[in-house]
């Protein structure tokens, strides 16, 4: 069988683990950021609003770049930047790790910011090369790895930083290394698989009779407005809850830190969950699931005790948490033949409204109430009533075969 056959009807396992490897590696380091909150807050003396303000800044660096290279990469993919990203998340650790003003902590987190806008939209394409047919499966791999190096950062806090303070995050330059290491392995297979693609392209092509653009530009608004409601609750919960159980229930900051552990890594099962689930049930049907289910849960968690503010947490992570790679698979399928700016836009979404969720909500925080920050947060899932208004799985998909290329041009 050819190479090029190969890259479009086989699952690359090996190369989808990697990706994963290093989004774990990624978002175990940018994750560490909003973990150590409680930690600059007392040895630089930080306010809510500024540490609401690194958290924008993080978010929104990514944000703003994730788009552009997503689009620059769509006309021509480029496999050295996929180790040149996590130099710049090595640079901003080291910077975090020495960082003596709010200023400095910000040029860190600029770095970090840019390394995952570079490692998101690049990576995503390429889980969609080793995807094979198994689309949903291979971003939730990917995703997966991203959502496990999220929830170790609580538990890296209560290890680390607690003991051995701010200076303890220059632990996680090796972590940085070690995925510059596994991205030129990585690279190296993009560039050949690229090469592949292009030369299969040339003999075959894929006709679709593609939405209305009203239709694709109603339900990319309704996508943004769910993400809207995923990743500023998210925003409220990592960076926010653990302050509320520290303030109402006298607990350390290792003790809080176990909560949004458990948030994560049942948010990581999700995730993993969450694509396979979807080609059962329907995408559509799995975005508002993961969305709107996780409204009950998020309402009675400001009311719950110790115990199940625990269990409350880990429901609202698996549910919250499936979604998120059923919706950039959704909207490639929206838009299709341009992957890397549809999963650049919808990381950087992702990364900039839990931005702006952040600087709103710390300043907030200090004008009302760390309390009702958490409880007003608590009705965002409901939002996920949108996704009734999507376009179904079916009409998305309609009358897509593959034919030769001088057919489609006929």
């Amino acid at each position: 069988m050819s190479d090029s056959s190969s890259v479009r009807n086989h699952t690359v396992y090996a190369i989808l683990f990697s990706i994963s490897l290093v989004h774990l590696l990624n978002d175990a380091i940018q994750s560490v950021i909003p973990a150590v909150f409680p930690i600059l807050h007392n040895s630089l003396q930080l306010s809510f609003t500024q540490i609401g303000w690194i958290a924008f800044t993080l978010n929104v660096t990514a944000s703003l770049f994730q788009p552009l290279i997503g689009l620059y990469t769509d006309k021509k993919p480029k496999p050295f930047l996929l180790p040149a990203g996590v130099f710049f998340s090595l640079l901003g650790v080291i910077l975090l790790a020495v960082a003596s003003s709010f200023v400095q902590v910000l040029g860190a987190v600029v770095l970090v910011g840019l390394g995952s806008s570079v490692l998101h939209p690049e990576a995503s394409r390429v889980a969609y090369l080793a995807a094979g047919p198994r689309r949903g499966l291979a971003q939730s791999i990917f995703q997966t790895g991203g959502n496990i190096g999220q929830a170790l950062a609580p538990i890296f806090t209560a290890l680390i930083f607690v003991p051995f303070g701010q200076f303890g995050i220059i632990w996680f330059s090796f972590v940085a290394a070690a995925a510059i290491v596994v991205q030129f392995f990585v690279a190296k297979w993009y560039g050949k698989a690229g090469s592949s693609r292009s030369a299969a392209s040339s003999k075959a092509s894929v006709s679709k009779q593609p939405l209305p653009r009203k239709t694709v530009t109603y339900a990319i608004s309704i996508l943004i407005m769910l993400l809207f409601s995923k990743f500023v609750y998210v925003a409220s919960m990592t960076g926010f809850y653990a302050f509320y159980l520290i303030e109402h229930n006298q607990l350390s900051v290792e003790k809080a830190q176990l909560f949004i552990f458990t948030l994560l890594a049942a948010g990581a099962v999700g995730t993993f969950m969450g694509g396979p689930l979807a080609d059962r049930f329907g995408r559509r049907n799995m975005i508002w699931f993961s969305i709107l289910g996780t409204a009950p849960f998020s309402l009675l968690l400001p009311y719950a005790n110790l115990f199940w503010a625990g269990v409350l947490c880990a429901c609202i992570g698996f549910i919250l948490l499936s979604g998120f790679s059923v919706i950039v698979v959704y909207a490639q399928e929206l838009l299709p033949g341009k992957v890397g700016t549809v999963s650049g836009l919808f990381f950087g979404l992702a990364f900039g409204l839990g931005g702006i969720g952040s600087a709103v909500l710390g300043t907030l925080a200090d004008a009302t109430s760390i309390s009702f920050v958490i409880k007003l947060c608590a009705f965002l899932p409901l939002i996920g009533l949108l996704a009734a208004f999507l376009p179904s799985d079916k009409k998305l998909n309609m009358t897509q075969i593959e034919l030769p290329q001088n057919v489609v041009k006929a």
